[in-house]
C-alpha cells in the first residue's frame, strides 16, 4: 500500500535574508525530494535566523500544493531538528562541511523517509531582488486594501523546466493559505487564478521586473501591486511583527491582526420545523458549522434571532451551548472539547426552542454566532444562516390502539432518535428526528411479565399496527427472524436492509412517508402497491431488526427510505396523557389523564389512544 505523505510543507511566508557571506548554519532556501512509496514529492524549505539567534521557517510540497508551518527549528552545531507538531512529524538532519547539503530523515508516527535538501540557487549571486529574472519567478509582497482593512500578501512563483509556473499565496494577517490554481504568463502579463475563493489577479511586470501592478477581482475589483521581496528584509509573520509594525520594539507585545471576518461556513441542511407536544410549541433544526481557516476556533455564543429584532429568541453559551453540540467522528466529553473547532473541522449544533403553545412561532430566523479566532484576543461575531420556518405538521390518526403506551426515545433534543445523524447515499440525514419507539407498560411499570427473554412475555407483542392515513404501500420487508430480547442480541447482522427488521412504508402523499419497523415475520397484511385506508391493520408488533425488545418504531420522513431521508413532524388527532417515564404505574384504574389534540407525545410520556 502506498503511504501518503501528511499535509506538510507550507507556502513560503518567510523570505530568507540573503547574506553577503556564506551562511554558517541552515539559514537559506533548500530543495529536496522525498520518495513516498514510489511517489516522488519535491519539497522547498526556507529557514531564517532571527535577531536573537533562534530560527524560524516554512516549507512547501510543490507537487501537492499543500503546506504546514514549522513549529520548532533547533540547531546544534551541524545537527538540525525541525518539528511539524500539528501532524506529529519530525525532520532530523546534518549539514555538510560546505553547508550546501542537509541530509537526514523525515519521520511521522513510526514511518521514516530519507530526505536530503540541497541549497537552492537563490542563495547565490542570482538573489531575489536583482533584475536577472526574466519573468515573475521569485518571492513577492503586496498589500490589498479592502475598505478600512489592509491585508498583507506573500506570493511565491516558481518556473518549471517546461516553462510553466507554479504558485502559492499567503494572507499573512488572516493566517490562511490560498492555493494558486493556474499561473498564466504572456510576455509582461501575469494572471493568477484562485478558484477556491473565486478570485483572479491580473497584472503587468515592470521593465525592471521589480513590480507586478494590476487588479484583484473577487466580486469587487481592487488595485494590487506586488513588489519583489527585498533580500535584506524578511516578511514577518503575524506573530513576529517588528517589520510589519515598525513602532513596536522586540520587548513590546504586538496585538495580532484582526481577522477580516469569522472564517466559518454555516448551513441549515433541513428547514426549521414547528410542532406541538407536551402542551408546548417546539422549533427544531440543526446548524452545521465548518471552520474554513488554518486557525483553531472556540465557539463562545449562539443567539437565535427573528430578522429585524436584536432581542434573541434564545441564547446559549458555555455548558448550555456544549450540551447542544456534537463533533462528527470525534468522541468529546467536556464542554471545552466540544466548543473547540479545529482547522477544517465541523460541529453540529442541535437546536430545539420551546415556548408555550399560544405563542406564535416566528416565520423566519437568523443566527448570531460568536467565536475566538486563533490568537486574536477579542470575541468576533457574524450574523448568518437565515431560514424560513415550516409550520404545517401532518395530522394523522393513531398507529396503535389501547393505553399505557410509552413514547420511548420520543421527541426531545437529546433523545437517541433526535441525534441519529447517519450518512447514507453520500449525505447525512436524520430520518428519525421525530421517531417514537412505542412499547406498552404493565400495571407494575414493566413492559413484560414472566420470562424476560421470551418475546411473548411483552405486553405489546402482537399488537396491531394501523395505517395512520390513507396511502399507498411503497416498500415492505418480511422474513427477518426475531431477536431474543436483550441489549446486544440480534438474529441477523444489522445493515441498511435489515435495520428496520420486517417493515412497511406508506406513501401518504405530498412527500410524506410513514415508516413502521420491527414487525413480526409473516405478519404483514399488505404488499407493495396496495392502497390502504386510515385505521387498516398493516401487521403485528414484533422484535425484528435493530431492536432490543418488542415495540413499534414509527416515524414520518420526506422520502421512501428508512434512514436516507429527513424526519418530519406530525400530530395525532387525539390522545390522552396518563403519566410519564419508565416504571410509571397508574395510581388507580381511573387515574386522571390530560387530553391532547393535534399534538405529538414527547419523550417518555405514557399515553392512551382512542379505540
Amino acid at each position: 500500500m502506498t503511504r501518503k505523505l501528511p499535509l506538510l510543507l507550507v507556502f513560503l511566508v518567510v523570505v530568507q535574508i540573503l547574506a553577503q557571506v556564506p551562511p554558517t548554519g541552515p539559514e537559506g532556501s533548500w530543495l529536496g525530494t522525498v520518495d513516498v512509496g514510489g511517489t516522488k514529492l519535491r519539497v522547498a524549505l526556507t529557514v531564517s535566523k532571527n535577531a536573537d539567534g533562534s530560527y524560524s521557517g516554512s516549507a512547501d510540497s510543490l507537487d501537492q500544493g499543500t503546506s504546514l508551518p514549522i513549529d520548532v527549528i533547533t540547531v546544534n552545531g551541524d545537527s538540525v531538528h525541525i518539528e511539524f507538531k500539528t501532524v506529529g512529524a519530525v525532520f532530523d538532519g546534518k549539514l555538510n562541511t560546505g553547508r550546501s547539503e542537509l541530509s537526514g530523515q523525515l519521520s511521522q508516527r513510526g514511518t521514516v523517509f530519507p530526505l536530503t535538501f540541497k541549497r537552492a540557487p537563490t542563495a547565490s549571486s542570482s538573489a531575489i531582488g536583482q533584475t536577472s529574472a526574466q519573468g515573475p519567478e521569485g518571492s513577492w509582497q503586496g498589500t490589498l486594501e479592502a475598505g478600512d482593512k489592509k491585508l498583507r500578501l506573500a506570493l511565491k512563483l516558481s518556473k518549471n523546466p517546461d516553462g510553466t509556473y507554479l504558485g502559492s499565496l499567503d494572507s499573512l494577517d488572516q493566517g490562511s493559505t490560498i492555493p494558486v490554481d493556474v499561473v498564466t504568463v504572456k510576455g509582461d502579463s501575469v494572471r493568477l487564478d484562485l478558484t477556491s475563493i473565486g478570485a483572479v489577479f491580473e497584472g503587468k511586470l515592470s521593465v525592471d521586473r521589480l513590480e507586478i501592478t494590476g487588479q484583484f477581482t473577487q466580486g469587487d475589483t481592487l488595485p494590487l501591486t506586488f513588489k519583489r521581496a527585498p533580500a535584506a528584509a524578511p516578511i514577518a509573520t503575524p506573530a513576529a511583527s517588528p517589520v510589519a509594525t515598525p513602532a513596536a520594539s522586540p520587548q513590546t507585545p504586538v496585538r495580532p491582526q484582526r481577522p477580516i471576518d469569522v472564517p466559518i461556513d454555516v448551513t441549515i441542511p433541513t428547514a426549521p420545523v414547528v410542532f406541538k407536544g407536551g402542551g408546548k410549541t417546539h422549533l427544531v433544526y440543526e446548524l452545521h458549522i465548518t471552520n474554513f481557516s488554518r486557525s483553531p476556533l472556540v465557539f463562545t455564543r449562539l443567539e437565535v434571532l427573528a430578522p429585524g429584532n436584536q432581542t434573541p429568541l434564545a441564547s446559549y453559551a458555555g455548558d448550555e451551548l456544549g450540551a447542544r453540540i456534537v463533533r462528527p467522528g470525534v468522541a468529546t466529553t467536556t464542554t471545552d472539547e466540544k466548543l473547540k473547532v479545529g482547522p477544517g473541522l465541523r460541529v453540529i449544533t442541535y437546536l430545539w426552542l420551546t415556548t408555550d403553545v399560544p405563542t406564535a412561532a416566528p416565520k423566519s430566523i437568523e443566527h448570531r454566532l460568536s467565536f475566538k479566532v486563533g490568537d486574536y484576543p477579542d470575541e468576533l461575531s457574524v450574523t448568518s444562516a437565515q431560514a424560513t420556518v415550516t409550520n404545517a405538521p401532518l395530522l394523522i390518526s393513531a398507529p396503535l390502539r389501547g393505553s399505557e403506551w410509552l413514547a420511548g426515545n420520543g421527541p426531545a433534543n437529546a433523545s437517541a432518535h433526535r441525534r441519529a445523524l447517519i450518512p447514507v447515499g453520500g449525505g447525512v440525514h436524520i430520518a428519525q428526528r421525530f421517531a417514537i419507539d412505542f412499547l406498552q407498560l404493565n400495571p407494575d411499570g414493566r413492559s413484560f411479565s414472566g420470562d424476560q427473554k421470551d418475546n411473548k412475555s411483552y405486553r405489546c407483542y402482537g399488537a396491531e399496527a394501523l395505517a395512520v392515513a390513507d396511502g399507498v404501500v411503497v416498500a415492505t420487508k418480511d422474513g427477518i427472524p426475531e431477536n431474543i430480547p436483550g441489549a446486544t442480541s440480534r438474529a441477523v447482522p444489522i445493515t441498511l436492509e435489515t435495520v428496520g427488521g420486517n417493515h412497511i412504508i406508506l406513501d401518504l402523499g405530498n412527500g410524506r412517508f410513514a415508516f413502521y419497523a420491527h414487525l413480526q415475520p409473516g405478519s404483514l397484511r399488505v404488499k407493495n402497491g396496495d392502497k390502504v385506508r386510515r385505521g387498516q391493520v398493516l401487521g403485528l408488533v414484533g422484535n425484528s431488526g435493530n431492536s432490543t425488545e418488542p415495540h413499534l418504531h414509527f416515524h414520518i420522513s420526506d422520502a421512501n427510505s428508512p434512514l436516507g431521508s429527513e424526519g418530519l413532524p406530525y400530530a395525532f388527532r387525539s390522545f390522552e396523557v396518563q403519566g410519564k417515564g419508565w416504571g410509571w404505574k397508574p395510581t388507580s384504574p381511573n387515574s386522571p389523564t390530560e387530553k391532547r389534540e393535534n399534538q405529538m407525545p414527547v419523550e417518555l410520556e405514557v399515553i392512551r389512544f382512542p379505540n
